[in-house]
């Protein structure tokens, strides 16, 4: 089918209330300090997760927030996909949680796993199931409560991550927004990279058994000089694949959306497609990496605050554990 097929008719977002510094991971005992920290990330804090939020409560008021934007009441919703890889537990879905909390009673729902890339895999996977005409409206959804699955003892890991989610409605395109929507897409992975960023245990080879507490298998294990490299390369990759598939040009891009995982990343990103920083969204320094949730958080605070308007075109790229990696052009 000719593009667009779908587009986004509001977005919304949720962070937890707790907000942890760089200062405040000193003060921990962590080895490290706010200079090391944002010279080599651009993170200076992150929300972490408190008593009574959870991936789903999380979840719920992104998606409750981008309902209200759009206009559309959870009975019109009819498929809902949410990129996490910290459900709240394993079975059911962390998308079938949701669904019950919405109410979406007509709804399908099921997660997808892509870590990082989570959101831009799961609208594209919504766009597929509009273009059938199996569904009319869907809710994708970003969320990651990491600091469950972050050991707050490996300066590796505990300065990099943090809590969120961010949430999209997708509808056809069609009458007033029939220019509008999704204009280019592109999809990788590479699992034999998969030992580079990866949880240990957790699945059903190693389910979480006494021992866990003590070898730290269920935490986030990361290369980190491994991963800078082949998200540079991959997301390179991907933003030029997405112009090529829309037919554009970096001159083309009022806003580049990446995933907000490392400064560095980011500047080497909108360097290789030929994009200047200032048409790049960055809120890394205040979110810090919340995987799945961090484009559509950027995204719907670019809406938010003006940064990306109506007529725009935007770039959103992303790279995350398994290897994945992708990427969409989207006329706003």
């Amino acid at each position: 089918m000719k593009r667009p097929i779908a587009y986004i008719a509001g977005t919304g977002r949720a962070v937890p209330k707790q907000v942890v510094t760089n200062h405040d991971l000193e003060a921990r005992g962590l080895e490290t300090n706010d200079a090391w920290i944002v010279e080599r990330t651009g993170i200076r804090q992150r929300y972490v997760a408190g008593e009574g939020e959870s991936t789903r409560s999380l979840a719920t008021e992104a998606a409750r927030k981008a309902m209200a934007k759009a206009g559309v009441s959870a009975g019109e919703i009819d498929l809902i996909v949410v990129g996490t890889a910290t459900p709240d537990r394993l079975l059911p879905s962390a998308a079938c949680d949701i669904q019950a909390e919405l109410g979406a009673t007509r709804a399908g729902a099921f997660d997808v796993s892509a870590a990082c890339t989570g959101f831009v895999y799961g609208c594209l996977v919504a766009e597929g199931m509009l273009a059938t005409g199996t569904s009319e409206t869907a809710l994708v959804i970003g969320v990651e409560k990491l600091s469950s699955i972050l050991n707050w003892d490996d300066r590796n890991t505990a300065i990099l991550f943090g809590d969120g989610a961010g949430a999209a409605i997708l509808r056809r395109s069609r009458g007033a927004n029939a220019g509008k929507g999704i204009l280019s897409t592109y999809l990788r992975s590479d699992g034999t990279l998969g030992e580079l960023l990866w949880r240990p245990s957790g699945g059903a080879e190693r389910p979480f058994g006494p021992d866990v507490l003590v070898d730290k298998s269920h935490f986030i294990h990361m290369a980190g000089r491994e991963v800078f490299k082949h998200a540079v390369r991959s997301m390179a990759e991907a933003t030029d694949r997405a112009l090529d598939g829309a037919k554009l040009t970096a001159s083309d891009i009022d806003l580049m959306i990446p995933h907000q995982a490392n400064i560095r990343i980011i500047e080497a990103t909108a360097k290789h497609a030929g994009i200047s920083m200032d048409k790049v969204y960055v809120n890394v320094d205040a979110y810090g990496n919340t995987s799945a949730a961090s484009v559509p958080i950027a995204l719907d605070e670019a809406m938010q605050t003006g940064r990306l308007r109506e007529g725009m075109t935007a770039l959103l790229v992303a790279f995350g554990a398994g290897f994945t990696w992708g990427s969409m052009v989207v006329r706003f």
